[in-house]
């Protein structure tokens, strides 16, 4: 019953597609009025018929023409599931809520034909005949659509800080090369056109630097693996090019805590030396506050502003945004300079001197109340001529705290034998045993001590303290000022 069906529609649908004629450059169906065969279920007819029998009308309102999905170009509509259901019941058997669905849908598709018979207006092209023109229209429409999306997103991407830059030319960075997970060679260069990175372990050009992400391992000549990345504000004050010794980072770090230094604050620091502690002071007080650094030597003062100017080039090229322009140089002396410090004040002072105790009249004056002025002495002697001098001076201040900051590096690596080969973690009842339980076949001792088979927890490690600790670098004191 369902191939007769699918025959019917077919050949008069084949009817229909020969006799649309083409006008004017646009596709003007030819209206059919034709009356749709009913074909029912029930039992064949008596006349010989192959079961085709013609249905009486069913009871109800009237189908549209379109009414079983079939339109003047051969296209279905696609059908509800009621409409597919309805369609397979008898008609006798639908309700009255089936029909006005059906009339509402019909009605609709009337609506549908009678404005599809009148044809496009002037100016009104057919939805698929489109002149080249329109469509060159909307790939540029696209284009920019996508341009500018591509632009909202850098944008946002800029903003979030997620887009990560590439190396280029001009910005600091920092080379290294470990062997036997120790470290042979680590150097901070520029990175510029034309130039090559050198060393005992081989040459690498800068030009295949540049455009790389930063954390790359390049070959050298010789064929060796040098990490190449970004140094941190840490990093780049140790390798930096230095005039005087410089405030270590971890002494540095424990000044700012002592300092209690935040954002927004005015700092004072004496002694620039080669910049590092402004650096430091610079980031902490952010783009809020201030520090005003004063040198009592003209070739300290100038190496502390270049390499206060280096960084913030570096960091504009790795990050494309300027460093906070918070720092003052001032070359002079702290002692002499009461026109210097005239009308401000400040919520700490950081001091790098060999005499603080002969600058400290002249500092306390402009600290706040219940202020801290951290010093950085460098040996005991220092201290003591500080303190006698508080004592003999009629100054608000009381020493709190004098600390030496010390950091301990340790090694930690897992036990290898002199072939190179993983130790194995043996469980206790294993050691009492003989060693004649030894691994039968080359296989099986490479399975057991290969670092990729070596299941968890099966290796042993060593730990130990690094061999080559860092020393005493400096005292830290601590002075608080009071009201008497």
């Amino acid at each position: 019953m369902t191939q007769r069906l699918a025959r019917v529609c077919t050949s008069y649908l084949r009817q229909q597609r020969q006799n649309i004629k083409r006008v004017d450059n646009r596709i003007t169906p030819t209206v059919w009025t034709c009356g749709l065969k009913g074909f029912g279920t029930g039992p064949k007819s008596s006349d010989g018929d192959d079961g085709e029998s013609e249905a009486p009308a069913a009871p109800g309102p009237t189908l549209s023409r379109f009414s079983r999905g079939s339109s003047v170009f051969g296209r279905r509509r696609p059908l509800s599931p009621l409409e597919r259901v309805s369609q397979l019941l008898p008609q006798d058997s639908l309700s009255k809520e089936v029909w006005e669905l059906r009339e509402s849908k019909s009605l609709e598709e009337a609506e549908t034909e009678e404005q599809s018979q009148k044809g496009p207006t002037k100016g009104e092209y057919h939805a698929d005949v489109q002149s080249p023109k329109d469509d060159s229209g909307d790939v540029a429409a696209q284009m920019q659509d996508a341009l500018i999306q591509g632009e909202e997103t850098e944008e946002e991407s800029r903003r979030t800080g997620a887009m990560e830059r590439m190396m280029c030319f001009g910005e600091a960075l920092l080379a290294e090369y470990r062997r036997n997970r120790r470290l042979e060679f680590r150097k901070m260069f520029q990175l510029q056109e034309g130039m090559k990175l050198q060393s005992n372990w081989g040459v690498i050009p800068h030009r295949d630097i540049a455009g790389r992400p930063a954390g790359t391992v390049l070959r050298t000549s010789l064929g060796l693996p040098m990490l190449l990345r970004r140094p941190s504000l840490e990093e780049f004050t140790l390798f930096m090019r230095r005039g005087p010794a410089i405030a270590y980072p971890k002494d540095a770090s424990a000044m700012l805590m002592m300092m209690d230094v935040s954002e927004g604050d005015s700092v004072l620091e004496s002694g620039s030396g080669s910049g590092a502690m402004s650096l430091f002071l610079s980031r902490a007080v952010g783009s809020k506050g201030s520090v005003l650094s004063v040198e009592v030597r003209e070739d300290h003062h100038k190496r502390s502003v270049l390499n206060y100017q280096r960084w913030c080039s570096t960091w504009k090229l790795r990050r494309g945004e300027d460093w906070p322009d918070n720092v003052q140089f001032h070359h002079g002396d702290l002692i002499n300079s009461a026109p210097l410090l005239a009308g401000r004040s400040f919520n700490s002072v950081a001091l790098d001197m060999v005499s603080p105790h002969l600058a400290l009249p002249s500092v306390v004056p402009h600290l706040h109340n219940g202020a801290i002025c951290a010093v950085y002495l460098a040996n005991v002697t220092q201290i003591i001529d500080m303190l006698e001098g508080l004592r003999c001076s009629s100054l608000p201040l009381v020493c709190e705290r004098i600390i030496e900051v010390q950091y301990r590096d340790w090694l930690l690596a897992p036990s290898l034998k002199k072939d190179g080969t993983f130790n194995r973690r043996r469980p206790m009842s294993e050691e009492t045993v003989d060693s004649e339980e030894d691994i039968s076949t080359d296989e099986e001792k490479e399975e057991l001590t290969s670092p990729k088979q070596a299941p968890f927890g099966s290796v042993p490690y060593i730990a130990r303290p690094h061999p080559e600790q860092l020393g005493h670098t400096a005292f830290l004191v601590k002075l608080r000022k009071i009201l008497k």
